[in-house]
């Protein structure tokens, strides 16, 4: 049994609690721009998270990160309601990074003066020269045309505008050319993933199977396997690969997956190689077989990782891509020709909605082509999409790719499919 890689963690609101403000709500609307942060203290921000979100008191913080214009105390008030500890901390470093370029120095001084010194000598060596201190800053005010100022609000808490220095002058963006692509910053519509790695990714595949289970070698399956390594590692996943697992090994392999604490990271990937079946279910069909023949549903599987099962993966995407059949039938009746190298694999089904998509090699019900040289038709397609497309297109758009590609391959038709429980678009994070 090949296997790499330890556990890790993010947390999100648990569903149906109210939704956050957005933080940068003025910018993101068109009126005003800002000096951002640069990138290598938002790196710094990311490597370091694990540690902040570990070591940070953040009711020591609140205070100062308002009275230095870092937030106002309605953002305050709005990471305090994350839930616990930890994720007030996630919340914050997450946050921080919206807040300007001189949010991160002052980060720095209130880190240094609230007994946090360690921390911000870790942020001070990650960017690799020393950080300058912050600069004076002020309120910024933006009058709208119109708009009739309300003089019991303060300023800092009319509009969420990140801390800027006195030089720093506002610009109109210009507007976006129609058509175009959404904005992968926007976190009302895009899955942020800013944590490295940006989640687990657990890779199950079957090979050989026992005698009595009367499943066949899945030959090019370690082919698939390979790829999916690959490919999921250069998209900031940390990846572990077990092989040839009874049912009841891989069940207890996934809820303890499912039982990690996930608060510091943004995702989590599963992905299943074997052979499958046709299943009684509820919601949604198809089973993977274990090595020992024995069966698991997918509905089973995927529900470990819904809100009440893993509460640190509320809010959070949670992707499954299962290489199996999801029955005998083929498509249009054709038999296969003598001597073709392509076989029948096994089936594959998916989750409670929430935030999950289950992307399926083939419609339940058919067969799903696998080639003994070069792997299946449905993981080739996949990784080949991947590759060429994951740093521009949403996930959804891939996999409409990937479907209409595999539907034009071979005698034998084949279709892959997903049910999709998203509530925004998920963009890989790319090395």
């Amino acid at each position: 049994m090949a296997s790499t890689g330890t556990g890790l963690s993010p947390a999100a609101t648990t569903s149906g609690a109210p939704a956050r403000r957005h933080h940068s709500d003025a910018s993101a609307s068109g009126h005003v721009t800002w000096t951002a942060m640069e990138e290598e203290r938002r790196r710094a921000l990311r490597r370091g998270r694990v540690r902040l979100v570990e070591g940070l008191r953040p009711e020591a913080l609140w205070g100062p990160l308002q009275a230095r214009g870092v937030f106002t105390s309605a953002m305050v008030e709005d990471m305090q309601s994350a839930g616990t500890r930890r994720e007030q901390a996630r919340q914050l470093v997450i946050d921080l990074e919206t807040r300007g370029k001189q949010a991160f120095p002052i980060f720095l001084s209130i880190l240094r003066d609230t007994g946090h010194g360690d921390l911000a000598d870790m942020l001070d060596e990650g960017c690799g020269s020393p950080v300058s201190p912050p600069v004076d800053l002020r309120p910024v005010q933006l009058e709208l045309p119109g708009e009739r100022r309300d003089k019991s609000v303060s300023t800092a808490e009319r509009l969420s505008i990140p801390v800027q220095a006195e030089s720093q002058q506002f610009q109109m963006p210009p507007a976006p050319a129609h058509g175009s692509a959404v904005d992968k910053s926007d976190h009302r519509l895009v899955y942020q993933l800013r944590a490295d790695p940006c989640g687990h990714c657990l890779i199950f595949n079957n090979v050989n199977f026992s005698r009595d289970s009367d499943l066949s070698a899945r030959a090019g399956s370690d082919i698939d396997c390979e790829k999916l390594e690959k490919r999921f590692k250069s998209l900031c996943f940390h990846v572990r690969t077990l092989r040839n697992l009874k049912a009841q090994e891989i069940d207890l392999e996934l809820r303890k997956l499912a039982q990690l604490d996930h608060s510091t990271l943004d995702c989590c990937l599963v992905v299943i190689l074997s052979h499958g079946c046709q299943t009684s279910h509820i919601q949604f069909p198809g089973g993977i077989y274990g090595t020992d023949g024995k069966t698991i549903p997918i509905e089973k599987i995927v529900n470990y990782f819904n809100g009440s099962q893993c509460p640190s993966l509320r809010g959070k995407p949670k992707l499954f891509f299962i290489q199996a059949c999801g029955g005998e039938q083929k498509d249009q009746g054709f038999e296969a020709p003598a001597g073709s190298v392509d076989e029948p694999d096994a089936v594959a089904s998916l989750p409670t909605p929430g935030d999950i998509l289950v992307s399926y090699s083939t419609f339940p019900g058919f067969v799903s082509w696998r080639d003994k040289v070069s792997g299946s038709w449905y993981v080739e397609t996949l990784d080949s999409v991947l590759e060429h497309h994951a740093r521009s297109e949403d996930l959804l758009t891939m996999l409409l790719r990937v479907s209409d590609i595999v539907s034009t391959k071979g005698k034998y038709k084949q279709i892959p499919g997903c049910f999709n429980f998203l509530r925004k678009k998920f963009f890989f994070l790319c090395k």
